[in-house]
C-alpha cells in the first residue's frame, strides 16, 4: 500500500494579497523605528550600526555563518544652524507637502519628536498620496 494513498490530498492555489498601499505603510514605520535608534545612538555619541550574518563558503568548502556590520543613514543633517529631517522611503525623500520635502528643527532632541510625528502620521494614512509620488518614474 502506498503511503501518498493514505494522505488527503487536493489541488489548491495559494492566494497571499497583502494590500500594496499597507506593505508601503510598514515598511515606511519600520525606517522611521530604525531612524529613531539612529537618533538615539547619535545624542549619545554614537554610530549605529545594523549587524547582519549569512552564509558564505570558506577555503575549506564549509558553509560558514560570517556578520557584517553596515552603517545606517540619517534621514536628518545639520544646515542652517539647525536640523533638517526629511522622511525617505528607500533613497528618495517623500513630499510632505507643498512647501518642501523636510522638517525644520532647531536642536537635535527635537528630531525624535519630529520622527514620531512622522510615524503617526504614516500609521493614520497621511503621506499615502507622498509614498506613491515616491514609487512613479520620472
Amino acid at each position: 500500500m502506498s503511503y501518498i494513498a493514505k494522505l488527503n490530498l487536493k489541488t489548491v492555489q495559494r492566494t497571499v494579497q497583502k494590500d500594496p498601499v499597507l506593505a508601503r505603510r510598514e515598511k515606511l514605520m519600520a525606517g522611521i523605528d530604525e531612524q529613531q535608534r539612529v537618533v538615539e545612538a547619535a545624542m549619545r555619541g554614537e554610530t549605529y550600526k545594523v549587524r547582519s550574518s549569512k552564509r558564505v563558503r570558506n577555503e575549506a568548502g564549509e558553509r560558514v555563518a560570517v556578520e557584517n556590520e553596515r552603517l545606517v543613514r540619517a534621514w536628518y543633517f545639520e544646515q542652517d544652524g539647525g536640523w533638517y529631517v526629511q522622511c525617505k522611503y528607500g533613497a528618495r525623500p517623500l513630499r510632505l507637502s507643498d512647501k518642501g520635502n523636510a522638517v525644520f528643527v532647531s536642536k537635535l532632541d527635537a528630531v525624535a519628536a519630529v520622527l514620531d510625528a512622522l510615524k503617526l502620521a504614516a500609521m493614520s494614512g497621511e503621506l499615502d498620496a507622498a509614498l506613491a509620488g515616491a514609487l512613479e518614474r520620472k
